[in-house]
């Protein structure tokens, strides 16, 4: 156990540069003092391990040392070849599926690792868009498009593209406004007329994941608390669509749950109205009469149609 997680500490340090003691204890899951014993066992095998003291101190690798090469196991190669499949049932793409032939050649795994990630529900309409995206991205090029935000506000925009990427059950583009001069999402279903210009990128900007954690610690969306009763047969679809966390269970199998969701995002709310007569929504109260608000609006609708 302790070679594999030596191994894996001169991979992590190789990768992510200088890491203090705190961090790679979290990471690994060990104490700041073990850590420290690592080091000295890394040291010993002749890894050339650099303490640095101060704020912004921690352990690194001398930039001189390289690993000749990575070990893989069989288990790391499958695993590579799962995320790669993964990722061509998510996009499509001709490229990956060529990347896909030629490490299925070089990565020859003895077991199956019993997982298999089919993200083919990722796909959103035009799947040129989203490569179309990407080449902009690599190549470093703007692009103009025609976006619909959620208060159904249509605007142009200009943007450096950073990175595609999935998350919050959609695909996004990661761009930097030179107009707001500030990195934002944009929900590539809600693009249209997209153009890829010829115009270079302003400035160079940091790797699309560093600039992810910054946006994600100033993440200026506006969080709210959802108290609910749901009835039983509403449980499970509140837990695996609204994340809902049971705060209390009735003996008539009523279940009080609690919601954390962005105010102004309608899939929650789409999902609360289609739950029906199955989930009652407690506080706020705001959300009680928007729900009775679109209720009765699609009551008149239906009653207003009625021969």
């Amino acid at each position: 156990m302790k070679l594999e997680r030596l191994y894996a500490i001169t991979i992590y340090l190789l990768n992510h540069g200088r890491t203090s003691a705190k961090e790679l204890a979290g990471y690994f899951e060990v104490s700041t003092r073990t850590i420290q014993r690592d080091m000295d066992s890394l040291c010993l095998s002749g890894i050339p391990i650099v303490a640095v003291s101060g704020s912004a101190g921690g352990y690194e690798i001398s930039e001189r040392f390289r690993l000749d090469r990575q070990i893989a196991t069989s288990e790391d190669c499958s695993y590579i070849l799962t995320a790669l499949q993964g990722f061509v049932s998510a996009t499509d793409s001709q490229k990956v599926k060529q990347t896909l032939e030629k490490v299925s050649c070089a990565l020859q795994p003895a077991n199956d690792n019993g997982i298999i990630l089919d993200f083919s529900v990722t796909r959103e309409g035009d799947n040129s868009i989203l490569q179309a995206l990407q080449s902009a991205a690599i190549q470093k090029q703007t692009v103009s498009f025609t976006y619909t935000n959620n208060n159904n506000e249509t605007r142009s925009h200009k943007v450096e593209p950073i990175a595609v990427i999935y998350r919050w059950y959609a695909w996004y583009l990661l761009a930097y406004s030179k107009a707001k001069d500030d990195y934002r999402f944009y929900k590539l279903v809600r693009m249209s007329d997209l153009n890829i210009t010829d115009i270079p990128f302003t400035k160079e900007h940091e790797s699309a994941d560093l600039i992810l954690k910054k946006t994600d610690k100033t993440d200026s969306r506006h969080y709210i608390n959802v108290l609910i009763k749901c009835k039983e047969t509403a449980k499970s679809r509140v837990m695996e669509y609204l994340k809902g966390t049971v705060i209390k269970e009735c003996a008539n199998g009523d279940t009080f749950m609690k919601l954390t969701v962005v105010e102004n995002e309608h899939f929650w709310f789409g999902t609360l109205l289609s739950l029906g007569d199955q989930a009652e929504v407690i506080e706020p109260k705001a959300i009680r009469n928007r729900l009775l608000k679109s209720a009765e609006k699609i009551v008149s609708l239906y009653h207003g149609r009625q021969t």
